[in-house]
């Protein structure tokens, strides 16, 4: 079978590239997967607590709100313990934007236009570009301007990418030129539309989101067809999937939604079938413990997980690792493709899990080998 598969090939949208604090983004840089905290931010332990969370989940960048003092006085704390870059997410306040980038904010979430006049985007300018910040723009359906309301009746397409360009240009008049820009809505189809767009228009680097998706299962799907449809089309710079969940459940699903198009690989991908009466094992259960055991592993890999020998071989023959379900308790596991040796229903899971992170440990250190022989040549 010949490796060179155009069918897979996606041909990302080219972007100028700027920094959210030290984590590059557009300009060919790896797709980022961002989330946002819940907690007050004015309760800085609880802030971090959740921001460590969504660090080992995986989060590049890290949003968190800060809608008063209170929360710009304890941002200091918390950016200073996040490892990631922190966004602070401002509105109308733009006192709060030139708290926030004193306090170590690596980027800033606002509206230009929102904040008031002239004077105002420009103090948040100059904060922005004392303090080594970036700017996201987050236009949002819900949220248009009236006059744009308006002038086109309802959110559509038009509306949000000239909400977007309008916002863009206050910056500019400025001088500014380090941001990224949002035109979310709930509807897939308006973002979509809006997006594609805006794509065309602009040559800064795009943050994905369909917002207010709605809970796990409703928001997962939902964002994976809105977004999906964005990053096939090489739309895309950073994400971040709005789930009513916990923060760290966004980046989750933001890796896989990554991981299923090719685009960025971290951790294991499981291969897995939905399970029938031919299973040898308990698929659902299984597959549900292994994913809980293997999220500390950030080593890209594959695990397939078969029930029985119907696609079991064959499904083991693209993964790294591979367990299909045999007779009597007694079931195959396959390394690299290949045929390897059998492993009883008692113990299995841990088996399993010693095994992907063996191969997690093998694989890394050929990576740090190979960087070695580089740096010496």
């Amino acid at each position: 079978m010949s490796s060179i598969r155009p069918w897979r090939d996606i041909a990302r949208r080219p972007s100028r590239q700027i920094m959210v604090g030290n984590v590059p983004v557009g300009g060919g840089a790896p797709v980022t997967v961002q989330t946002m905290t819940n907690t007050p931010t004015s309760d800085a332990r609880a802030t971090i607590d959740q921001i460590r969370r969504c660090e080992e989940a995986g989060a590049d960048i890290i949003r968190v709100s800060c809608p008063d003092v209170e929360s710009t006085a304890a941002f200091k704390q918390i950016a200073r313990a996040s490892r990631v870059p922190l966004v602070a997410d401002i509105h109308f306040h733009y006192q709060r934007a030139l708290e926030a980038a004193d306090a170590g904010a690596a980027c800033l979430r606002i509206n230009p236009g929102n904040i008031g006049s002239s004077e105002r985007v420009a103090e948040v300018v100059r904060a922005a570009k004392a303090n080594g910040c970036s700017i996201r723009i987050g236009v949002n359906a819900g949220s248009l301007e009236r006059d744009l309301l308006e002038k086109y009746g309802e959110p559509c397409p038009e509306a949000l990418v000239e909400s977007a360009l309008d916002h863009i240009k206050l910056l500019q008049d400025h001088d500014f030129h380090e941001y990224k820009v949002a035109v979310k809505a709930s509807d897939v189809f308006l973002a979509v539309a809006a997006y594609t767009q805006l794509a065309d228009a602009v040559d800064c680097p795009l943050h994905l989101g369909i917002t207010e998706a709605g809970g796990l299962i409703g928001g997962t799907v939902k964002s994976a067809i809105g977004m999906g449809n964005l990053l096939w089309a090489g739309i895309g710079d950073t994400i971040r999937v709005s789930l009513s969940a916990e923060p760290e459940e966004e980046i989750r699903v933001g890796f896989e939604m990554l991981k299923a198009l090719g685009i960025r690989n971290r951790g294991v991908r499981v291969v897995s079938c939905p399970s029938c009466a031919r299973q040898g094992f308990d698929v659902i259960r299984t597959v549900q413990t292994l994913e809980e055991r293997l999220q500390h592993i950030r080593t890209p890999m594959s695990l397939s997980v078969l029930g029985c020998v119907v696609n079991g071989p064959g499904e083991a023959r693209e993964t790294d690792i591979g367990l299909t379900g045999g007779g009597n308790g007694k079931h195959m596991v396959y390394l690299a493709g290949v045929t390897d040796h059998t492993v009883r229903d008692e113990g299995m899971i841990e088996h399993i899990v010693r095994l992907v992170e063996a191969k997690a440990a093998e694989i890394e250190a050929a990576q740090d080998a190979a960087a070695t022989a580089q740096a010496a040549e």
